[in-house]
C-alpha cells in the first residue's frame, strides 16, 4: 500500500481571513524587528523603519476598519498593535 505524497503546493494558502492576514503582517514586523529569524537569512536583522512601517500601516487599517469590524476582529488588532508599539519603543530606546 503506497501513500501519495502530500506537497505543500498541493495545500491551498488561506486567504480572506481578518485574524490571519494581521497576523501575517505582525510576523513581519516582527521579523523586522528582529525579534523573529528571517526564514530567507536564517538571521535575526533589525530594520526598525520597516517595523515603523507595517506598524504604521495597522495603525492605519485600525482607523480605516472603524465600526466594520467585529468584536473579535477589533480586539485582536488592538492588542496586536499595542504588543508591537511595546516592542518598538523598546528597541529604539
Amino acid at each position: 500500500m503506497t501513500q501519495a505524497v502530500r506537497r505543500a503546493s498541493d495545500v491551498p494558502l488561506p486567504g480572506g481571513n481578518f485574524h490571519l492576514f494581521v497576523t501575517r503582517l505582525s510576523i513581519q514586523a516582527m521579523i523586522s524587528m528582529g525579534i523573529l529569524e528571517n526564514p530567507l537569512t536564517h538571521k535575526k536583522e533589525a530594520h526598525l523603519g520597516n517595523a515603523r512601517m507595517l506598524l504604521d500601516d495597522l495603525s492605519m487599517l485600525r482607523e480605516k476598519m472603524i465600526g466594520n469590524l467585529d468584536s473579535d476582529e477589533e480586539a485582536h488588532l488592538d492588542k496586536v498593535i499595542g504588543d508591537l508599539e511595546a516592542a518598538l519603543t523598546q528597541l529604539e530606546a
